[in-house]
């Protein structure tokens, strides 16, 4: 699977934008997707997962209720919707795959895979700010 991140770039405090993950290459039907991110200075944390059908998804507490991953399996696409950004949602965000079959889960840190992904995109750059 190769994976490509778009819809990154600079936005002001509590706008919104819309994150897409196009996949190319695999079983992206059978794959499990997630989104990470990383800072400067600070460690990859993971945001969200999704299973292969996009019926069980996860999020980190400090983006519940503000961003929502979905996706489109005929487009081999996953989107990251976020809105009312932070300052400190600033940072290069990473979408993963894993294959993952028809499980009603995705791998969590901690939990199902222990996070684990065998694929990764490029990232892209998010930057919040007045």
């Amino acid at each position: 699977l190769q994976l490509v991140e778009s819809g990154g770039g600079l936005v002001q405090p509590g706008g919104s934008l819309r994150l897409s993950c196009v996949a190319s290459g695999g079983a992206f039907d059978r794959a499990a997707v997630g989104w990470f991110r990383q800072a400067p200075g600070k460690e990859r944390e993971a945001i969200s997962c999704t299973n292969n059908n996009g019926a069980s998804t996860n999020y980190a507490d400090f983006v519940k209720g503000r961003f929502t991953i979905s996706r489109d399996n005929a487009k081999n696409t996953v989107y990251l919707q976020m809105n009312s950004l932070r300052p400190e949602d600033t940072a290069v965000y990473y979408c993963a795959a894993e294959p993952w079959g028809r499980r009603l889960s995705c791998p969590w840190p901690g939990s199902d895979n222990n996070g684990h992904y065998d694929y990764w995109g490029q990232g892209t750059q998010v930057t919040v700010s007045s």
